[in-house]
C-alpha cells in the first residue's frame, strides 16, 4: 500500500475577529489547495480518496478530486480534535489567550485536552479505531498485538490519498509507524498547510511494515505561501 496524507489549506479561524470551530478556507487556503491538487494529479492515479468531514478538509479536497476524477469518501473519524463548543462565536482574543495558556499545562492536562473539548485520549482512540476499521475493510490488518509494526496485506499495490488535519494525520502516521502516542503529535509530525506526506510498505519477515518517505512537503507552494 502507498498512502499519501495531505493537510488542509489555511483556515479562516476568526472571520470578523469571531472564533469558528469548523472554519472555511481563506483565499490563500483555496489557492494552496489548487496548487496541491495540480501536484497530486501528477502523482498518478489513486484507488480511493479519504477526506475528513470538516469544512476546511472538504474544501481542500474539492480541487484534488476534480483533478483526479475521483469521488472522495468522507469519514467522521478523520475529523480534527474537537475544540470546546463554547469557543464558537467567542472573541478571537479570548481564544488566542486560551491557546497560549495551553502550552504551560501539565502532562496530565495535555492528555485530557482543552477544558470542555475532546480529550487527546478520546481523539487518539477515535482516529486509530476508524483507521484500523477502514484498513481492515480493504484487507489490511495488524498481524498481531505483539507485532504492532507489521501488517497482513491482501493488496500491497493499493494507493490511497487522505485529506485531513495536522493532528489526525499525525496520529495516523504514529499508528502506522508503530509509535507510542504522545499528546503533542502535532509537533512530532509538523505539517504546513497542504503539506504532503507519503508512506510506502515494505515486505518485512512474514508481514508488511510502513516506511515514512516524505513529511509535510510543500514544494508546490511559493515560499511566501507557506503557512502553519
Amino acid at each position: 500500500m502507498e498512502l499519501y496524507l495531505v493537510r488542509h489549506g489555511q483556515p479562516d479561524w476568526t472571520p470578523g475577529q469571531v472564533a469558528r470551530n469548523d472554519p472555511d478556507l481563506t483565499v490563500l487556503g483555496h489557492e494552496q489547495a489548487k496548487r496541491a491538487a495540480h501536484r497530486i494529479a501528477h502523482l498518478g492515479g489513486f484507488d480511493e480518496v479519504w477526506v475528513s468531514s470538516m469544512a476546511r478538509a472538504r474544501q481542500t479536497s474539492d480541487p484534488i478530486a476534480s483533478e483526479l476524477g475521483t469521488r472522495p469518501e468522507f469519514y467522521g473519524w478523520l475529523r480534527e480534535i474537537q475544540n470546546p463548543p463554547e469557543w464558537e462565536g467567542s472573541p478571537a482574543e479570548e481564544i488566542e489567550k486560551a491557546l497560549g495558556d495551553a502550552h504551560f499545562r501539565t502532562m496530565e492536562e495535555m492528555w485530557d485536552g482543552l477544558p470542555g473539548g475532546e480529550s487527546f485520549r478520546v481523539f487518539h482512540r477515535r482516529v486509530v479505531d476508524g483507521l484500523e476499521e477502514t484498513l481492515a475493510a480493504h484487507g489490511i490488518r495488524p498481524m498481531h498485538e505483539q507485532h504492532r509494526h507489521l501488517w497482513d496485506v491482501e493488496d500491497p499495490g493499493m494507493r490511497v490519498l487522505i485529506v485531513a488535519h495536522a493532528g489526525t494525520n499525525a496520529v495516523v502516521l504514529g499508528r502506522l509507524l508503530g509509535l507510542e502516542p504522545v499528546p503533542w503529535e502535532w509537533d512530532r509530525f509538523r505539517q504546513p498547510h497542504t503539506g504532503v506526506s507519503r508512506l510506502t510498505m515494505d515486505r518485512i519477515s512474514t508481514g508488511w511494515g510502513f516506511s515514512l518517505r516524505q513529511l509535510g512537503d510543500v514544494s508546490h507552494l511559493d515560499e511566501e505561501m507557506v503557512t502553519e
